[in-house]
């Protein structure tokens, strides 16, 4: 059975981007255009991008849930959200 990742990239002009994938690590490298995949429209033309967070689930829904969730979020709350990352508060 898949686990499925909700992550958040910081694009080179400093805007976050989020996403759901099974495969983070791959998923980025698109997002970088290291692969022949086709990536988000949006980080096309904000390269490079870094992985700065994700969370697991066990469903596709959750993830997906989830990635809606943290879209409606405010900058500044996705600020927040990051920062507890980095301090071990919430899933990374």
């Amino acid at each position: 059975m898949s686990q499925y990742f909700v992550y958040l990239l910081r694009c080179a002009d400093d805007t976050l981007y989020c996403g759901y994938t099974t495969d983070v690590d791959e998923r980025v490298k698109t997002h970088n255009g290291k692969t022949k995949k086709n990536c988000a429209k949006y980080t096309r033309g904000r390269r490079p991008v870094v992985l700065v967070y994700q969370e697991s689930f066990k469903t596709r829904s959750e993830a997906m849930k989830r990635e809606a969730e943290i879209k409606k979020l405010s900058r500044k709350d996705k600020d927040s959200l990051l920062t507890g990352a980095k301090s071990g508060r919430t899933k990374a």
